[in-house]
């Protein structure tokens, strides 16, 4: 069974006087590659989440967002009262120097000044974390589950194309068989018009020629590249089966796959056995594309 490296979860906690929002998003990449972006209550957490997604989800660029969102009327602020009766003192004395009597919104204006809210740093409580932790591993959940589900989709459209590779390999047997026919007559013609030919000086030697032309038919057999190509075949679908995923074992037997396939073509001196290596390069470069989303 394959696993998918796209993937997606979400989760939401409600706590006293606020709510968590968990999200991670994965896509493909070589490496694990994890980006967190974290509120600044939670900075001190950012190694242990970081080696929990590590664990669970091994590769991949994955985007780790915790928000938090008050629900309720605790707020963290308090007043500078000292600067507070401070700011109203001089403001009341500049009214009467300037004999304004309009003093209706000075609590208002005061709430503005600088200074006068601070906020108060907010802590990560133990029964907070505890929440947390929960909220991240079904996030983390999630997005496994969905990875299986992409990873079926990918199994589909990859199982079919390596099937027709097989198939294809086998198409070019006919052709095979009368290559090697066409060949032999095509040396035996070109040996007998040189026999005959007045300008020749010399008789070639038919038992040499025969050695020869054997050398030469023997560089363009294709067998071995054959079967080594239907056992890559075999392998790939049996890792397919795998109960773990093996996106990079899946690439390394597409790239054997890819050398046998380049080997018949350079050999194949035969334009329908061409056609079928391009039709068989054509459906494993489509089965690349697909491994680089692999887990």
């Amino acid at each position: 069974m394959i696993s998918s490296m796209t993937g997606y979860g979400k989760a939401i906690i409600e706590l006293p006087g606020k709510s968590l929002t968990v999200e991670i998003k994965s896509l493909n990449s070589k490496q694990l590659d994890i980006s967190l972006k974290l509120p600044g209550a939670f900075r001190e957490k950012e190694p242990e989440i970081r080696n929990y997604i590590a664990q669970k989800l091994e590769r991949g660029k994955i985007d780790f967002y915790l928000s938090t969102e008050i629900t309720g009327d605790v707020l963290n602020y308090s007043i500078n009262k000292t600067l507070a009766k401070k700011y109203y003192q001089e403001i009341k004395e500049l009214s009467e120097e300037i004999n304004e009597k309009e003093q209706g919104s000075l609590l208002r204006v005061l709430l503005n000044m600088p200074d006068i809210l601070h906020a108060g740093k907010e802590e990560l409580k133990d029964p907070e974390w505890v929440k947390l932790k929960e909220a991240i591993e079904t996030t983390l959940s999630q997005v496994n589950e969905f990875r299986l589900q992409e990873g079926l989709i990918l199994e589909n459209d990859i199982r079919p194309r390596v099937s027709q590779i097989l198939n294809l390999l086998t198409s070019i047997e006919p052709y095979e068989r009368s290559r090697i026919t066409d060949l032999r007559e095509r040396l035996k013609k070109g040996f007998q018009d040189l026999h005959s030919a007045e300008s020749y000086p010399g008789v070639p030697d038919p038992n040499r020629f025969e050695q020869e032309m054997i050398y030469y038919i023997e560089r363009l057999d294709i067998t071995e590249e054959k079967v080594r190509l239907e056992k890559h075949c075999d392998y790939f679908l049996e890792t397919l089966q795998e109960p773990v995923s093996q996106g990079k074992k899946l690439g390394f037997i597409a790239q054997e796959m890819g050398r046998e396939i380049n080997t018949i073509g350079s050999k194949a001196n035969h334009a329908e056995i061409q056609k079928i290596v391009i039709r068989m390069k054509d459906e494993l470069e489509k089965i690349k594309e697909q491994l680089l989303n692999i887990l």
